[in-house]
């Protein structure tokens, strides 16, 4: 039986764990490690310290698909839709630009859902707070180094964290890489971006209409929303909440700050917005260096595999596009490189 490690529990990362164990089923050991305390990557969602009030996604908000794309991965959406993960959005998003034919989808239980459904679907075993440091080639193995010491040996590794991560890797990785590998996933751009999620008390309601809001004349905030409004999820006893996400200007701008020191800058650009907003009874604050891909690896391949035995595959939104269906095009990617090797 091989061990496979597949790094990283975002969107990628457990699709690819998922695929995998419906096709080659109890053929290999699967195991995923992520370096954050919970599933989701830049699909999480957000609990304020008192878990009665409403949880908030930090990261992605809904899920658009095209009409294509809504044909080609007709199976995935029809999985998460029949097991309620995921349902029509249909509260009302000022100044969302509709495309023909396209559909958008939100998460009732959150985005991270999503990426748990499929992790759950799995069965692989999964370890929290395993932060990879270096890879090193032993034979027909791989050694995995991490941050809080000790390392494991795999058969097949499965790297799905932002690119510049992966560079930064110890060991062969990058003895490994050649010439033009190394200068296409050197071109690879991220979005850099703060979010916001402000947890209200019961009593609160919010006197705008809106489920969401795109902001167009500010040069720090960009997008609003009343997360638990805009889920359907309002429930009598839990506050609201509110997620603010700020330009992308504004984030490479601050980027090196401290969230602590940004936060208070955004809060007053919200109010100005919003003026008489509630006072929170407890705000979370995220720093997005890695929010949105923007050049993606060149030809968009969906995957890189930089060597073939033992087999180590790059996969991840930066081989594809920055949204649901490009990191099911990569998982397909990864799954072909997988099945072909072991």
């Amino acid at each position: 039986m091989s061990r496979v490690l597949i790094v990283g529990a975002g969107l990628t990362g457990s699709l690819c764990a998922c695929l995998l164990r419906r096709e080659l089923q109890n053929k290999v050991q699967i195991v995923v490690w992520d370096k954050a305390r919970g599933a989701g990557g830049r699909m999480s969602t957000s609990r304020p310290p008192d878990a009665a009030s409403h949880s908030a996604d930090l990261g992605a908000q809904y899920i658009s698909a095209t009409a294509s794309y809504a044909q080609l991965h007709h199976s995935f959406y029809s999985e998460l839709l029949s097991a309620g993960v995921l349902q029509p959005l249909d509260c009302l998003i000022e100044g969302l630009q509709l495309k023909d034919g396209s559909r958008d989808f939100m998460t009732p239980l959150g985005m991270c859902s999503v990426v748990k459904h499929f992790l759950s679907e799995s069965g692989a075993d999964l370890f929290f707070e395993r932060h990879v440091t270096g890879l090193y080639r032993l034979g027909a193995s791989w050694e995995v180094q991490r941050k809080a010491g000790g390392s494991e040996t795999f058969d097949a590794v499965v790297l799905t964290m932002p690119v510049p991560q992966i560079l930064q890797l110890e060991g062969d990785v990058g003895h490994l890489l050649s010439v033009q590998q190394k200068q296409h996933l050197d071109r690879v751009v991220y979005s850099s971006r703060f979010a916001v999620a402000l947890f209200f008390s019961p009593d609160v309601v919010f006197s705008f209409s809106w489920g969401a809001r795109y902001v167009n004349d500010n040069s720090c905030i960009r997008y609003i929303a009343a997360d638990s409004r805009k889920r359907n999820a309002d429930v009598p006893g839990r506050g609201p909440s509110l997620v603010v996400h700020t330009s992308v200007p504004f984030g490479l701008e601050h980027l090196e700050r401290d969230k602590e020191d940004v936060q208070p800058i955004i809060l007053q650009e919200l109010h100005r917005l919003l003026p008489g907003l509630p006072q929170p009874i407890s705000i979370k604050c995220q720093k997005w260096r890695y929010s949105q891909v923007l050049t993606s690896v060149p030809g968009c391949p969906g995957h890189l595999t930089v060597l073939d035995q033992p087999l180590l595959v790059c996969g991840g939104d930066a081989f594809c596009h920055s949204n649901f269906d490009g990191c099911v095009e990569s998982a397909l990617s990864v799954l072909s490189a997988l099945k072909s090797s072991l």
